[in-house]
């Protein structure tokens, strides 16, 4: 009987496209979309050769190949992914996958790599025996190793639920700064979780949390034990206008910047479903004034009955002075007003963002650049997208207190740096 070849891949175009050449090869072949049903139908049907994707919605890549591994120390499994880095292919290599490779696959890498996977299978057996190897420590289990945000005295009980997604998924990109092809998982989480974030290949738990902003130069970079995810805020601003409070966030090195707002995300998370969960959603509710100044900036919160935001921008030609008032009033008033407005920066900051290795996923369609004397790749989607993008960026940074937010912001000139400052004076009085 022909050899049986599954394939793992949340795709469906990647799924078609594998089946009818391992079929074409006279494979016979089995798809899933999901990593549980993969580990389900390893058991059950035994496939002597396993393609697998490393982005999936419900149980990544490395924690499949490590429960393969551990059902059967022998596994021919050949990684995959388009949206890979090297440190995921090492790690993989180091779990005993038999090979890894780059999207787009051609017909003869499909073909010579479950050939040699298939030759070595045997080999593979003997190998783990005369070792001893065991299965390498990764699987996470949210619900017992994550945990909760910390209570502070601003919480308040609100008449609202707590929100998570109603199923996994996944979203590819590039890195703004990074320039790499990157994935993410998002996951539901149980109440009372918050928000977190899992480093990939590493399985490095970093809370989306003011205790782990790690820098605060171009974007909002958290950092825990020597691993850190870059460009947090656009999709904090997000998940803080739908009010999900409960989400694992799969990541590595960089959040995808999409378009460069937040809109993308917005639509996603619609998608994929946001689903009210059996307990009460907890605020930070500002009780006094909080202002952070210097350098002719300014920030400050206090006292409302929602989060609003007043920005004040300057900029020389072609941005000018700008000024927006937004409250959230609803995720549909977040959607329209704020989360379609992108990134941006300037032809003169180029030379040093390049020297500072950043900016290198910043293309023709997902930020704003600014010339000399006019916008130079794109059409504005609102006169003053500038000055609501800052505003998108301050409801992201603000949800790392650990909750929502309810405050009157004035903001006048400032930045991500900024916005961190005000969330310590925030925590220092609490």
């Amino acid at each position: 009987m022909a050899e049986l070849v599954l394939i793992v891949d949340d795709e469906p175009g990647i799924l078609t496209e594998l089946s009818n050449i391992l079929r074409d090869e006279g494979f016979r072949v089995l798809a899933t979309a999901s990593g549980e049903e993969a580990v389900a139908l390893y058991q059950s049907e035994k496939p002597d050769a396993v393609f697998l994707d490393i982005w999936l919605p419900d149980r990544d890549g490395l924690e499949v190949l490590q429960a393969l591994r551990r059902l059967d120390p022998a596994a021919a499994v050949i990684m995959m992914s388009g949206h890979g880095t090297a440190p995921t292919a090492v790690k993989a290599m180091k779990m005993g996958a038999h090979d890894y490779l780059e999207k787009p696959l051609s017909y003869s890498q499909v073909t010579e790599a479950v050939t040699s996977a298939l030759a070595s299978r045997g080999a593979l057996a003997a190998d783990a025996f005369a070792h001893g190897l065991g299965p390498v420590p990764f699987r996470l289990e949210p619900t017992q190793e994550l945990s909760a945000p910390p209570r502070l005295a601003l919480l308040r009980e609100v008449a609202a639920p707590q929100r998570t997604i109603r199923a996994a998924s996944v979203i590819y990109g590039l890195g703004l700064h990074s320039g790499a092809r990157t994935g993410m998982a998002i996951q539901p989480l149980p109440p009372d979780s918050g928000i977190h974030f899992l480093t990939v290949p590493n399985g490095i738990v970093i809370p989306a949390h003011i205790g782990a902003v790690a820098d605060t130069e171009w974007a909002t970079t958290l950092s825990r034990d020597g691993d850190s995810i870059k460009t947090v805020e656009h999709l904090l601003s997000a998940l803080h206008a739908a009010g999900i409070t409960n989400l694992l966030v799969k990541v590595h090195g960089e959040i995808p910047v999409l378009d460069g707002s937040a809109l993308d995300f917005c639509r996603r998370l619609e998608e994929i479903g946001i689903v009210d969960q059996d307990a009460p959603r907890r605020e930070i509710v500002i009780d006094r004034r909080y202002e952070v100044s210097g350098g002719g900036k300014l920030l400050s919160i206090e006292p409302a009955d929602a989060l609003s935001v007043s920005y004040q921008l300057r900029y020389p030609a072609p941005i000018g002075e700008q000024f927006y008032d937004f409250t959230m009033s609803s995720f549909a008033a977040y959607k329209e007003q704020i989360a379609p407005a992108r990134t941006f920066g300037f032809m003169r900051d180029l030379p040093m963002i390049n020297e500072l290795g950043l900016g290198s996923g910043g293309r023709l369609d997902n930020f704003i650049l600014v010339g000399e004397d006019n916008v130079v790749n794109t059409e504005l989607r609102f006169r003053d997208e500038f000055v609501r993008h800052k505003i998108l960026d301050i409801i992201g940074d603000l949800y790392l207190l650990g909750y929502p937010v309810r405050g009157k912001v004035t903001a006048h000139l400032s930045g991500h740096r900024d916005n961190i400052a005000l969330q310590r004076a925030i925590l220092a009085t609490d």
